[in-house]
């Protein structure tokens, strides 16, 4: 795997892994020279039926959690689901696909308190099944966690057939195995394994067996051990055809291959196996392949059908990205949009006009001009045609349209920071402290004192209340222009009503955005985990109060407009203090008319933090350098890591004092998803938890020093041991290094956006709806040819067509670049891989 920028196309490929309904995020890494995304969009939302792990009364104790695994390797978990056997995880998780894999796995553990966590059961998908279970929720049946089928990595063959004359004249044969090397062996209890291999030659009358050395903290061994097995025996030379073997043989002949951990004190641990035909020589005398581990043939199998049952819900998009200059005619033709008159005529505005119905459709293109500043000017012109349609104000900006879906997206991107330094700080305290809120006296439970729950939620809701309405310095410049453009187009379109300036902003900020917001905290990674049911009703009586405080056109009606008495006796105490005021200021603060101006002092901005392994820096010259947990913290700053979460700083480096950011090879402690620091004191080294947090790591950093002064052009991606680095054997510690430093390429790193994936995307959404762009083109065809009466086809009355002629201009032209782009796919598709090969 390799971040360096090739030249024709590259390969990326990303997950979205989601227990609940949310849109796709979008992650990118570059891997060799083909260039594929992978977005899966999965939800292990919900158990039932779980079968007891063990004794006859385990099942009524049960406390399970889910965990999601690329092949062996675990790189996210759900929170404990307290006794229950069909527990609602309801979480999302989304990642990178930083390496190649065979399946994508969600096990099913029951916690346990004196002993190791036991499996329930497990569901495993292979990569080429994901796209038979995309786009809906599936209910899969737990397997049997059989240590003999938990398999994963590849191993790398070469067989050929040798024929050898004995002393008496007689030709025999021999095959020769060689084991050269395997991949991606699977960690053993969190650490490097000490694999070996056996190689037996198994037929109908014989079995026999060899064993290669073991190699030691490895999961990536170099065996190059070659090993030899009589097949067959002749009287003679002369009777036997040079390398040929007899058929009753070579059809019941073939070699097996098991990996194995070497343990010391236990049975060895079974790491796969793969079988190969011997009559695979008849053809070709030597073959050399690479095979993928399998399970176990005789694995133990129980009945599945009392383990239970998880739900799941999987998006699984892969699209194929080419090079930059692919996709300038259609990036060229999407930015023109804003300028398009009317804008119902321009390329955007169709995109969204037949993607409708495809909420995520938006978000490729909303980035994209993010990207490139033309957002504002784009969704002011659509959110002018909306209200052009809008016949009362007390409705503006209520529906689902195209200009509240790309606010909303646009909102999603820009504000999470936004968030983080407004309301996460409430969260987090409402979160741990756990206090009772429930006032609905149907819901309340024996001993529940509701006048001491009000209060609770009271103090609460101010404070959630207070950060929103003093947070107008934080807000972000383009949420505070596009409201500014929203507010003067709401006055413009009702000058009567007063309470439309206020109202077209609220229904955004408040309802879209800090509701939501506090509703759901874990979809704007305001926290790791979705909130328990008590907390998340707490968080729901907040979310509601903020939007009847945050509407100014609620503020003006009356209060018995709630349906929920309860609600009404608690909003009451509101209105003393003179909320509708504060609300008023804050929305005129944020839609201001003035410009705000930066003060030049950049607020320090969490990018990254997660608990690693950090290995001793070797500073003091008596010090051990092991490897300890350490809590590694990135902002826009600086790079820190604590003892804990929430201590103070053990050491710091400033983020313009590093110089590159790269991979350590496995080799040089025996350890996996290790990367090293260089600045201008030693390298600081750290193993993340898996690969995909590695991978995360090496990006957001390599990003955030990629313009630094000094940056290094070359590094080592081993470490200096016994006076001579391990890589280049070089005896000098300042020697430069032996490896080219990774190019980084140029993105947006608050926004996070890569022009070419989402133009791609873009480009796959229009190939989708292609049928729609059809019909979209016969409309305006028959608009312009037919001048009597229109009557509207039901097909036809889907699309919104001002200007007949200049829509069927820009549809021509979507169908040009779709054509170019379609030719230019297939020019570059691969068919030179061939089978056995990496």
């Amino acid at each position: 795997i390799s971040a360096v920028l090739w030249s024709l196309v590259e390969l990326r490929k990303s997950v979205f892994i989601s227990l609940t309904t949310y849109e796709p995020h979008v992650y990118l890494c570059y891997i060799r020279s083909v260039m594929v995304i992978l977005s899966i969009y999965d939800a292990p939302g919900e158990a039932k039926s779980l079968g007891p792990v063990s004794g006859p009364n385990r099942q009524k104790d049960l406390c399970t959690f889910c965990t999601v695994s690329l092949d062996q390797e675990e790189v996210f978990r759900t929170k404990v689901f307290d006794k229950s056997t069909s527990p609602f995880y309801g979480e999302d998780f989304y990642f990178e696909i930083p390496r190649p894999f065979q399946c994508l796995s969600f096990y099913v553990y029951a916690k346990s308190v004196f002993q190791r966590d036991l499996a329930v059961g497990k569901v495993s998908i292979r990569k080429d099944d994901l796209c038979k279970y995309s786009g809906k929720e599936h209910w899969f049946v737990l397997q049997p966690v059989d240590p003999n089928s938990e398999v994963q990595g590849k191993v790398h063959l070469e067989m050929r057939l040798n024929e050898v004359i004995t002393e008496n004249g007689s030709v025999g044969q021999h095959l020769v195995v060689k084991i050269i090397e395997c991949k991606e062996l699977p960690l053993i209890s969190g650490q490097n394994c000490d694999p070996y291999a056996t190689v037996s030659l198994v037929g109908p009358a014989r079995s026999d067996q060899k064993k290669t050395k073991v190699k030691k903290k490895t999961s990536n061994p170099q065996f190059d051990e070659t090993f030899f097995f009589e097949v067959t025996r002749s009287s003679s030379y002369s009777k036997k055809s040079h390398f040929q073997v007899e058929e009753e043989d070579i059809e019941k002949l073939e070699i097996k291959v098991d990996m194995w951990n070497s343990e010391n004190l236990a049975q060895d641990v079974f790491l796969g196996a793969t079988r190969v035909a011997v009559k695979i020589l008849r053809n070709d005398h030597i073959h050399k392949a690479w095979y993928l581990l399998q399970p176990k043939g005789n694995g133990s199998k129980s009945k599945s059908d009392d383990l239970g049952s998880l739900r799941l819900k999987l998006n699984y998009i892969e699209d194929t990205v080419l090079p930059p200059a692919c996709y300038t005619p259609l990036c060229n033709l999407l930015l023109k949009s804003p300028d398009v008159k009317p804008i119902s005529a321009s390329s955007a505005h169709i995109l969204g006009d037949i993607c409708r119905d495809r909420y995520e459709a938006v978000l490729p293109m909303v980035r994209l001009l993010l990207h490139h500043n033309r957002f504002l000017p784009f969704v002011s012109a659509v959110a002018a045609l909306e209200l052009e349609n809008t016949q009362e104000a007390n409705t503006i900006f209520r529906g689902n349209t195209l200009a509240t879906r790309c606010i909303d997206d646009m909102m999603k991107i820009i504000g999470k920071n936004y968030l983080a330094v407004t309301i996460k700080p409430v969260i987090d305290e409402i979160c741990e402290s756990n206090k009772t809120c429930e006032i609905d006296p149907n819901k309340l439970k024996e001993g529940d004192n509701v006048e001491s729950n009000k209060e609770n939620l009271q103090v609460y809701v101010q404070k959630v209340f207070t950060s929103i309405t003093q947070s107008s310095s934080s807000c972000p410049p383009l949420m505070c222009d596009v409201f500014k453009a929203l507010r003067h187009l709401a006055c413009k379109r009702f000058p009567g009503d007063p309470h439309v300036q206020y109202s077209a902003v609220s229904s955004f900020v408040f309802l879209r955005f800090f509701a939501v917001a506090v509703l759901s905290p874990h979809t704007f990674q305001l926290r790791s985990h979705h909130p328990d049911p008590e907390i998340s009703r707490t968080l729901t009586l907040i979310s509601k109060t903020i939007q009847t405080l945050g509407s100014w056109g609620s503020l003006s009606k009356k209060l018995s407009s709630f349906k929920e008495t309860y609600m009404y006796d608690f909003f009451k105490s509101f209105q003393e203090d003179k909320c509708i005021e504060k609300v008023k200021k804050f929305l005129d603060e944020i839609s201001s008319k003035v410009s705000k101006e930066s003060s030049g002092l950049e607020d320090a901005v969490v990018l990254k933090e997660g608990e690693v392994q950090k290995r001793a820096q070797g500073k003091k010259r008596l010090g051990k350098k092991n490897f300890k947990k350490r809590w590694l913290r990135l902002t826009n700053r600086d790079l820190s890591y604590h003892k804990q979460k929430g201590k103070e700083a053990v050491c710091t480096i400033c983020v313009k004092n590093i110089l590159a950011v790269e991979k350590l090879d496995e080799s040089a402690f025996n350890r996996k998803n290790m990367f090293q620091v260089l600045h201008s004191e030693k390298p600081l080294y750290v193993q993340a938890g898996n690969c995909v947090e590695a991978s995360e790591w090496l990006d957001v950093l390599g990003q955030v020093c990629r313009c630094n002064e000094g940056r290094l052009t070359t590094f080592h991606p081993s470490n200096y041991v016994g006076g001579v680095w391990q890589c280049c054997k070089s005896q000098s510690s300042s020697a430069p290094g032996c490896k080219p430093c990774t190019t980084t390429m140029l993105a947006n790193l608050q926004l996070d956006i890569d022009c070419d994936r989402e133009a791609e995307r873009i480009f796959s959404l229009l190939s989708l709806n292609d049928t729609k762009l059809q019909n979209m083109e016969d409309a305006c065809a028959t608009m312009v040819v037919y001048q009597g009466p229109q009557r509207e086809q039901e097909e036809y009355s889907k699309f919104t067509i001002q200007e007949p002629k200049e829509t069927f201009q820009t549809l021509q032209q979507l169908r040009n670049i779709m054509e170019e782009l379609q030719q230019q796919h297939h020019i570059r598709n691969d068919p030179t891989a061939q089978y056995g090969s990496l």
